[in-house]
């Protein structure tokens, strides 16, 4: 099965093509085509299986045809949250790559830094936020953004949020965003708390389960 066949349209099959990606991941191939036909997901993958472009592809063409159909203003439409700063500029930059031949805003905020730059480009209008908690409701307390367009959310490594004591930033973000939305939640694992958070937030989701390329126990070397 190769991406051609999973219905993406060709800005994005060529963006793919340049970085001679060819053959879904298995979580690629399970996800995207539910995520395109606009369900809700439960996702257990870790990092290294590709979950990024599982999700993003999806939120990109589909946002991207939204666009061709009714010529809107640049509000945040897709929400990513994600733990640390690391991943969301991974994320960031996989989003820029996948959909660099579509005419989509995508930007990245996250602590540590000066909030000036970050405000500065939110306020020229933006499709795609990919964001830290911490930051995220800072920004929002500050009314420097709104999440009332929002209508893809992605929780990503939501057992890590879990970890570092975010859930109840995240809890506090997800009351901020409209109801009638689609929802991606991605955990490596999926133990009690991250459970009950997926069916509060998660409409009738599909379950995708997926082991990285290499298992870990394969490194291990006696």
């Amino acid at each position: 099965m190769k991406f051609q066949e999973l219905q993406i349209i060709e800005p994005i099959l060529s963006a793919l093509k340049s970085k001679e990606y060819e053959v879904p991941t298995p979580i690629q191939l399970e996800s995207i085509p539910i995520l395109l036909n606009g369900e809700d997901i439960l996702g257990s993958a870790q990092t290294g299986t590709g979950k990024t472009a599982a999700f993003a592809i999806p939120i990109l063409q589909n946002l991207h045809q939204e666009k061709q159909k009714q010529k809107s203003p640049r509000l945040i439409k897709a929400l990513v949250l994600a733990p640390t700063r690391e991943l969301a500029l991974q994320i960031h930059d996989n989003f820029k790559e996948y959909g660099k031949n579509l005419n989509l805003r995508t930007t990245v905020i996250y602590g540590g830094v000066n909030q000036s730059k970050q405000i500065k480009i939110l306020n020229q209008g933006i499709d795609i936020l990919i964001a830290t908690p911490g930051r995220l409701l800072d920004l929002i307390q500050q009314k420097k953004l709104t999440l009332a367009n929002v209508s893809y959310l992605v929780l990503d490594e939501a057992d890590r949020m879990l970890d570092m004591g975010f859930i109840k930033d995240v809890r506090k973000i997800i009351a901020m965003i409209p109801k009638t939305r689609q929802t991606m939640l991605f955990s490596a694992t999926i133990p009690k708390a991250i459970m009950s958070l997926a069916n509060e937030i998660l409409n009738q989701p599909k379950r995708v389960q997926v082991s990285p390329e290499e298992a870990m126990i394969d490194k291990i070397v006696q």
